[in-house]
C-alpha cells in the first residue's frame, strides 16, 4: 500500500482514483500529475514501483495539500469573521454563504428543524 502526503492509498484502485483520496487533488489534477511524472494513469496502485512512488511522493510534497489546505482554508474563515465582513457573518451563524436563499432550504448549513410545538405532560 502506498503512502503519499499522510494518506493511504487503496490498492486496488487505478492511481488516477486513488490520487483523489488525497484532500485537495481531484481527478483533473491527479490526471496532470501522472502526465507531468511519468506514471501511467491505467497502473493500480498495488503495481507501481519504488521510483514511481517516490517521483509522486516528491511531486505531491510541492503542493498544498492535507493539512496545510484544511488550515489555509480555516484562517480564510477566521478572516472574515474577524473583519465582520457579510460572508463573515454568514459564517459564524451557520447559514448559507453564497447567496443561496434560506426559507424553504438550507437543511445542510442550518441543521436538522427544530419542533415548534412541545408537548406538554398530563400529570
Amino acid at each position: 500500500m502506498a503512502r503519499i502526503a499522510g494518506v493511504d492509498l487503496p490498492k486496488n484502485k487505478k492511481i488516477f482514483v486513488a490520487l483523489d483520496r488525497i484532500f485537495g487533488i481531484g481527478i483533473p489534477l491527479s490526471l496532470k500529475i501522472l502526465a507531468e511524472t511519468g506514471v501511467d494513469p491505467d497502473k493500480k496502485v498495488k503495481d507501481l514501483s519504488e521510483e514511481e512512488i517516490a517521483r509522486l511522493r516528491s511531486y505531491i510534497d510541492n503542493l498544498k495539500v492535507e493539512g496545510a489546505l484544511r488550515a489555509e482554508i480555516q484562517r480564510n474563515i477566521k478572516r472574515l469573521i474577524d473583519i465582520n465582513c457579510y460572508r463573515g457573518i454568514r459564517h459564524k451563524l451557520g447559514l448559507p454563504v453564497r447567496g443561496q436563499r434560506t426559507r424553504h432550504n438550507a437543511r445542510t448549513r442550518k441543521g436538522p428543524r427544530g419542533n415548534i410545538f412541545k408537548r406538554r405532560r398530563k400529570g
